[in-house]
């Protein structure tokens, strides 16, 4: 009887808390569902694309030219939450990032139609890069 009295007490607590502030794990984790904030950048022939990882990843969708080699930038700054465990199953690349730094992943000129799609080890947290 007392299970159930404390379940009911901590549904109506969380319940109302997940409708004022949305029920997206992203956002409640402080991750952004933002799309491309600023398109990929070219030094030397290389696209830079950045990625911020806390709480999530920011942008979550990029938009990439095909054909040209590249360079994921991922910046952490505070970082210890599984966003820190990035995989990027397509590469076969999977690394533990700093807390704070900046870690580049050097990637292949991509086909057009080609999505590279990066998460955190436990799958909570995503982005994608489409290259066209």
């Amino acid at each position: 009887m007392k299970f159930a009295f404390l379940i009911s007490i901590s549904l109506a607590i969380l319940i109302p808390v997940l409708i004022i502030t949305g029920s997206n794990s992203q956002d409640l984790a402080g991750g952004s569902s933002n799309t491309n904030i600023a398109p990929p950048t070219v030094v030397d022939g290389t696209q830079i694309i950045e990625i911020a990882a806390k709480g999530g990843y920011s942008p979550k969708k990029t938009e990439a030219k095909a054909n040209v080699p590249s360079i994921i930038q991922v910046k952490t700054s505070g970082t210890f939450d599984c966003s820190s465990a990035l995989v990027i199953p397509s590469l076969g690349y999977s690394v533990y990032l700093p807390a704070s730094g900046s870690t580049n992943i050097e990637v292949p000129a991509q086909q057009p139609g080609t999505v590279l799609r990066g998460m955190c080890s436990m799958g909570m947290y995503n982005f994608s890069i489409s290259f066209s």
